[in-house]
């Protein structure tokens, strides 16, 4: 049986949704960057690749009709590359990456690209204001929860499991220490390419929006200068919660992309292997979980 490899990896910087450096672009732009310098760093041709597999939690506007195959094109693949969209929400990318090492592995696919993308700056709000509005009585019927926000379902773990406010503050300083001395010491560049980007920049007190070109070199938004007595000084979201803006995931924009190839074939051409696919599991949860 033929086996799947990593053979290349690439992303973007990670930027902050709203006021970050890619609160103008769109998707298939943020996701093309990604494809195109993963591609070129494996050493193959556009052309070799059989398809393109990409994960986006958030698959509309921007992001809408099929954006594994708009990135395809815009990333310069050509119109004879195939392109599929993947949502399986937070692990859309991680089951791209699945999707794509199985087409190696059962289907005799030599080359496939997978990853994934996420425009919040673009979607997040119109994109969820459509699903409450669009929301399926008949399922609510049966799953009264499955259309419940991550933040409430944050707080219902929270509460279930015992995991107070103290221990969530902590978690998230070390996180923001581990984040920075990653940052000084380099240790994210060889994965990062930077970004050529326009944004769009409010000036405080004149609401007076400007357009400004940046070059974006890495992840935006961690905060070293963070303290344990600042995240607890924070109000929570929800009264009486635990969830904070300190102890929660950002809001990001940003995209990442891998090629996967045959081991045999990779093996051949010389190509470095930076992981091999084994499998994957899934399993389903209350939808409060």
């Amino acid at each position: 049986m033929s086996e799947a490899v990593i053979v290349s990896t690439a992303r973007t910087p990670i930027g902050r949704a709203f006021r970050g450096a890619f609160n103008e672009t769109k998707s298939p732009t943020l996701m093309a960057h990604s494809i195109r310098h993963a591609v070129q760093r494996a050493g193959i041709e556009s052309a070799e690749v059989e398809d393109v597999v990409i994960g986006s939690a958030l698959p509309a506007g921007t992001a809408g009709m099929n954006l594994g195959r708009l990135a395809a094109l815009a990333a310069g693949m050509g119109e004879t590359v195939a392109g599929m969209t993947v949502d399986r929400q937070c692990a859309s990318g991680l089951m791209a990456i699945a999707t794509a090492a199985k087409q190696i592995v059962c289907d005799g696919m030599d080359i496939v690209v997978a990853g994934g993308q996420e425009n919040i700056s673009a979607l997040n709000t119109p994109f969820l204001q459509w699903v409450e509005r669009e929301q399926d009585s008949a399922l609510t019927q049966i799953a009264p929860h499955a259309y419940m926000s991550m933040l409430r379902t944050a707080e219902f773990v929270a509460h279930k499991y015992g995991i107070d406010r103290d221990v969530q503050d902590r978690y998230a300083l070390e996180s923001q220490q581990r984040t920075s001395a990653a940052q000084l010491a380099g240790r994210f560049d060889a994965e990062i390419v930077p970004v050529n980007a326009v944004m769009s920049v409010t000036e405080k007190g004149s609401n007076v929006r400007q357009l400004r070109t940046v070059t974006v070199t890495q992840d935006e938004g961690n905060r070293p200068q963070s303290t344990l007595a600042g995240l607890g000084a924070l109000a929570p979201v929800i009264e009486g919660g635990v969830i904070t803006a300190g102890n929660a995931s950002q809001l990001s924009d940003g995209s990442s992309a891998c090629v996967l190839a045959n081991a045999n074939m990779a093996e051949r051409r010389g190509m470095s292997v930076l992981g091999i696919y084994r499998g994957i599991a899934v399993a389903g949860c209350s939808p409060q979980e």
